[in-house]
């Protein structure tokens, strides 16, 4: 039995006329020899009736601060919607179509609510509906504690689900459906040439993705690397072939291995506060230590660490900087923060151990004379700290400097 997992996002079944586009995907699976496995999001985005923020929104009405476990109570409703909606479309079509909850599909899960963790993924059920010739419908985002509790994934959760799903079913490929042709190689809105990339390692576009880059959650992308699943992110709308996410390297129709390139893709995070912390001969020797333990008992989360003596410098996410600086002041540290920053990353196999990359990262920037404020990088990606106004020029010239375009 050849299986493929089909995920289809939340505007993907927003309409009766999208639902017949995923209808005639299904159906292509079906003709190619497949037996697919659909699983799907909560219509539309927010402001939509059943999309998860407008439930969210709902629950809040009463309590801005209602638990965490009722909160998932009703986050579960937007895909239950969806999967009957999206089964009964398949039903009308003549296929024998299945709808099952995340917990009916067999995820597994800690009891972590709003954010859960799958612990397992039990194919048991679903196999058995694919034997009988049937498609399963199956809501994304969800799962189910060993104890019958509801919980959701946290964002980007139907990915998860998916994945998660092609790993245990030992699927063919999954099949991410979204509202673009595949992954790009910048934010088309601040890029003009930013092009689709045909083919991306697993490590790439999981960088991209830690990075800002909203193309498929980096969970997904590493439970599908465990099993080397091919994963393929391409459109409901269209038939474009995708971005094929594989370790196995591509060839072009002349046989030739594609271009090594250094980098692969530019992306961005605003909405950051830079944070920096004096030290002093005084303090004690772990004081640097106590820093971050402070934050992370507080559930604050830090990126772009630089320590120094004398000197800590990190980020956070800027709806949390209040919170960190009161933590910080009451331990007695000295502190500056600087509002209204950005992240702008370049990610890309290509980049270890070649020379002169972080000079052209510089040079890109300098040329046209954005502040950099701090710099972090790795083997596969070179990170900055820009004023948040200059994003898109950042962007752009990176683009450019690494040739992104060609």
């Amino acid at each position: 039995m050849r299986i493929i997992v089909q995920k289809f996002g939340g505007t993907s079944v927003a309409s009766p006329e999208v639902r017949e586009l995923v209808l005639r995907k299904v159906e292509r699976a079906r003709d190619q020899g497949f037996s697919p496995v659909v699983v799907v999001s909560a219509m539309g985005r927010q402001g939509a009736p059943y999309a998860t923020d407008t439930l969210i929104g709902i629950a809040r009405t009463a309590y801005k601060g209602i638990a965490a476990r009722e909160l998932d109570q009703i986050m579960y409703c937007g895909e239950m919607i969806s999967a009957v909606v999206m089964a009964g479309t398949l039903q009308a079509a003549g296929m024998e179509a299945v709808m099952l909850t995340g917990g009916h599909a067999g995820i597994i899960t800690d009891a972590t609510f709003n954010n859960a963790r799958i612990l397992k993924c039990d194919p048991t059920r679903i196999i058995s509906l694919l034997k009988q010739g049937k498609v399963p419908v199956i809501c994304g985002f969800q799962g189910m504690t060993g104890d019958g509790e509801f919980t959701t994934l946290g964002r980007g959760g139907s990915d998860t689900s998916a994945s998660a799903l092609g790993a245990s079913l030992n699927a063919e490929m999954v099949e991410i459906y979204t509202d673009v042709d595949g992954i790009m190689t910048a934010d088309p809105r601040i890029v003009n040439d930013a092009k689709i990339l045909d083919c991306i390692s697993y490590g790439e576009v999981c960088q991209l993705a830690h990075q800002g880059a909203k193309v498929i959650h980096p969970r997904a992308v590493e439970i599908a690397m465990q099993k080397n699943i091919p994963l393929v992110v391409k459109s409901t709308f269209s038939d474009a072939p995708g971005t094929l996410i594989t370790n196995i390297a591509k060839e072009d129709t002349d046989g030739a291995a594609v271009i090594d390139k250094v980098a692969t893709g530019v992306t961005y995070l605003t909405n950051i506060v830079q944070i920096k912390v004096h030290l002093d001969e005084t303090m004690a020797s772990d004081a640097s230590f106590k820093v971050f333990k402070t934050l992370a008992d507080s559930d604050i989360s830090v990126d772009l660490i630089n320590v120094h003596p004398g000197q800590i410098m990190f980020t956070i996410n800027a709806d949390h900087a209040e919170r960190a600086a009161a933590k910080l002041k009451r331990q007695g540290y000295e502190i500056e923060l600087l509002e209204n920053c950005a992240k702008v990353s370049v990610v890309g196999g290509g980049m270890r151990e070649v020379p002169g990359v972080m000079a052209s990262f510089i040079e890109a920037l300098s040329c046209n004379k954005i502040a950099i404020l701090q710099t972090v990088d790795s083997h596969t990606s070179i990170s900055v700290l820009v004023p948040q106004s200059d994003v898109g020029a950042a962007v752009k010239s990176l683009h450019e400097k690494f040739g992104l375009s060609t």
